[in-house]
């Protein structure tokens, strides 16, 4: 038997593996790499982080993800080179993670790689007839497979289109698996570039668990900085938009958007939320000469205003605790007006449920790769959300 195939059933096997999550999400800002360990599958897993960290992305690397990111039309040589490129670069990153921390390539079991999403297009969004939901991730796991010597699970989002989904959010999984809890009604809620959120009900009635995107977190804040604010890349401890005020006006005609209407769940990201967006939404509010930073705490105000919102038409506010990852965590402005508009609402981040919350995203994708390993397609009852096994093996040999 190929020996990689039979440390795959090897793998399924044992009590406890040892997964490298990585997360690079659509805010461009770095890769998120976690060294976990997983035990048991279902709902009987237990998930630790024993080493993490976020590598900064260099400005050219962010510059050619970019020139593909989102865009209708691309070079599609420049999407086939840097599905190979960014393969191997993570792979590098990887390797570099490793060495600084005493641990040999043989230790790792797998590494489950998110991959960078270039574009999402879900049949909503597109709206070609006859033509599907779709989603592409780049950043091929063959290359990391073969350039760490460690076996690879990548390309997670396509079962979900195949079996029916939008392709996100994938995290109401991970979060069904990891964190579900009798009699406290959990909100996870990851703002990243695009917030999503999945809703846990205290009496684990499957049936009312869902997971839906509900519009921007840092998309709109960073590119708005980026394009006015020469060398900055997002805005650090909300240090401009605490400097304005937000206009009402603009709020409300960023938020008339259909998409805030439509039904959950839903999915979205910077293919509609973008500085085309912000600029329609300035002229038919007749706040075009606003001041850069009151335009950023406006859209630090619709950003809240967009969670807090799909938070009140979904669930019931009272007794509820919100447990915060991803970037807009750190946001000092987005969590007061997060408070300010779910004044009933507990929030705190992941690390009171025992998971660093700049590592969430990536043990989440650790824990779809143990459970395609070892566990069954993740069936959440009544949901109506596809039951699914993710992910793509890549072999190192």
């Amino acid at each position: 038997m190929n020996q990689s195939i039979l440390r795959l059933a090897q793998l399924a096997e044992k009590e406890t593996r040892t997964i490298i999550g990585l997360m690079s999400g659509t805010s461009l800002d770095g890769l998120d790499v976690a060294l976990c360990r997983l035990s048991g599958h279902g709902t009987a897993t237990k998930a630790s982080v024993v080493h993490f960290n976020s590598i900064p992305y260099q400005d050219d690397f962010r510059a050619g993800v970019k020139a593909i990111f989102s865009k209708r039309q691309v070079d599609l040589e420049q999407v086939c080179l840097m599905n190979a490129y960014i393969g191997s670069y993570h792979a590098e990153l990887i390797n570099a993670c490793l060495d600084n921390w005493g641990v040999k390539a043989e230790e790792v079991d797998v590494i489950a790689s998110h991959g960078q999403t270039i574009y999402h297009a879900p049949a909503s969004l597109h709206g070609i007839a006859a033509m599907p939901n779709a989603t592409l991730q780049i950043g091929d796991g063959d290359h990391i497979a073969v350039k760490t010597g460690i076996i690879t699970l990548s390309d997670f989002r396509q079962k979900h289109v195949a079996a029916g989904g939008e392709g996100a959010p994938l995290a109401v999984y991970g979060d069904y698996l990891l964190f579900s809890e009798k009699s406290e009604n959990r909100i996870l809620l990851n703002i990243g570039g695009i917030s999503n959120f999945t809703f846990l009900p205290g009496d684990l009635q499957s049936g009312r668990i869902f997971s839906t995107d509900v519009g921007p977190g840092n998309t709109l804040m960073d590119a708005f900085v980026q394009a006015n604010f020469p060398g900055k890349t997002y805005d650090d401890n909300a240090a401009i938009a605490l400097q304005g005020r937000y206009n009402a006006a603009l709020v409300s005609a960023l938020l008339e958007h259909p998409f805030f209407g439509q039904a959950i769940p839903k999915t979205t990201g910077p293919e509609l939320f973008n500085l085309a967006y912000l600029e329609r939404a300035q002229q038919a509010s007749g706040t075009t000469s606003l001041s850069p930073a009151d335009v950023m705490a406006s859209l630090n105000r619709f950003t809240a205003t967009g969670i807090a919102r799909a938070v009140q038409d979904t669930v019931q506010a009272s007794q509820l605790a919100l447990y915060l990852s991803g970037g807009g965590m750190h946001n000092p402005l987005l969590l007061q007006n997060l408070q300010e508009l779910l004044p009933d609402a507990t929030i705190q981040n992941t690390e009171a449920l025992g998971i660093l919350p700049d590592a969430k995203e990536a043990v989440l994708f650790a824990t779809l790769a143990n459970e395609c390993l070892a566990g069954n397609q993740i069936d959440l009852g009544a949901s109506g959300i596809p039951a699914v096994r993710m992910g793509k093996i890549s072999l190192p040999d």
